[in-house]
């Protein structure tokens, strides 16, 4: 929409609306087609404080492509604005490194990042206003999902793995880090446990999320959440199954400043 941005910046030039009431309209412009039938929300960091991210899953390689040019913007050789992309396979993370050289994917996580460097890769820091736990090492997927996304939104989160209620003396060495918590994201599959223990150790809020792992009567997932809604801690809040992005996104609103269209 330039000529939306182009008319709105003269009003401000020429006195015929305010900085503030300029803000207002570029916060409420709709949206940039692209020619693979793509609507991107440019403007939604502006009105809501978290910019678009793009969801990988189910699109093809071009639509991303696309999608991460448009959102990134360029003058020159300069991105303008980082972008992430969740959800994306191995295939789709390898073709966007090679249309985005300058990013970087981490097949673990399904996490591409175009703009800044999320540092996924272990050694993790432990402590932090948002720490993240897991209950396995095979929830880390959802784990480090979360983990990236709070980093993308510029927080400086811990990350404590595979710390579940079959060992759950393995919490032990990080209680003095979890009680100094602002947030804690846990993440469990199979029963999911770990989120209504962690809720009753400690004060802080507990943003809970089951995983899809596990089996038999598990159901992809569905016997963690039904778990953790049930759960009788007080100070739990129940994400969807694997939607550590969703965990990670909530705790950004939660704990960075609000940022208001006027």
């Amino acid at each position: 929409m330039p000529h939306l941005y182009l008319e709105t910046l003269n009003k401000v030039s020429t006195g015929e609306i305010s900085p503030e009431e300029a803000l207002q309209i570029l916060g409420r412009a709709p949206f940039e087609q692209l020619m693979q039938g793509l609507n991107l929300d440019t403007q939604r960091e502006l009105r809501t404080g978290l910019g678009e991210v793009v969801f990988a899953q189910g699109k093809s390689t071009d639509d991303l492509v696309a999608a991460v040019e448009a959102l990134a913007g360029t003058e020159g050789k300069n991105r303008l604005t980082p972008v992430l992309v969740t959800r994306a396979s191995e295939v789709q993370g390898n073709a966007l490194e090679e249309a985005f050289p300058e990013g970087q994917f981490w097949n673990r996580s399904g996490i591409f990042c175009l703009g800044r460097n999320l540092s996924l890769a272990a050694p993790w820091p432990h402590e932090g206003e948002l720490i993240i736990v897991t209950a396995g090492a095979s929830d880390h997927r959802v784990g480090l999902e979360a983990l990236g996304t709070a980093r993308f939104f510029g927080l400086e989160p811990g990350f404590i793995p595979d710390v579940g209620v079959a060992g759950l003396h393995r919490l032990a060495p990080y209680l003095p880090q979890l009680s100094k918590a602002r947030l804690i994201i846990a993440v469990a599959g199979m029963e999911g446990a770990l989120p209504g223990v962690l809720a009753g150790l400690f004060p802080s809020p507990v943003l809970a999320v089951p995983s899809s792992i596990g089996y038999g009567v598990s159901e992809g997932g569905r016997a963690a959440l039904a778990g953790m809604l049930a759960s009788c801690a007080p100070g739990l809040a129940v994400f969807n199954i694997d939607n550590g992005f969703g965990a990670a996104a909530f705790a950004a609103k939660l704990l960075q400043p609000t940022r208001q269209v006027p």
